[in-house]
């Protein structure tokens, strides 16, 4: 799963990371990214799933804005996509909660990886 590599990129070990980038990039462009492009246009709407807003919804915009962050011009091969990112991240709430200063999160610092890895393993 997309998201999976992307939440445990941070916590790779240091000689792992760089195989292991390549590895989720490679993955976003070549597997997941054309999946979801496909789908958007098989279904012909503006959602993924039905004809309104959805948790997939938001789970792709927030793995996009994730793989965007490593690699700003992931989307310049999918159209569906690109769309898709701005006309959800226009919905209102959203567009609010995407502010600079909002709730979202930033990447996480070599603090709060130290702290994960303590907890988890």
């Amino acid at each position: 799963d997309l998201n999976e590599l992307l939440m445990t990129h941070e916590i790779q070990p240091a000689d792992q990371k760089d195989q292991h980038f390549a590895n989720m990039m490679d993955k976003a462009e070549n597997r997941y990214f054309p999946v979801f492009e496909k789908v958007l246009k098989d279904h012909g709407k503006d959602f993924l799933v039905g004809n309104q807003l959805s948790r997939a919804d938001v789970q792709l915009l927030e793995i996009i804005l994730m793989v965007e962050e490593w690699k700003p011009d992931i989307l310049a091969k999918f159209p569906l996509l690109q769309s898709f990112k701005a006309r959800i991240s226009n919905i209102p709430t959203i567009k609010k909660f995407l502010q600079p200063g909002s709730q979202r999160k930033p990447p996480s610092d070599e603090e709060v990886v130290d702290k994960v890895m303590k907890i988890f393993y």
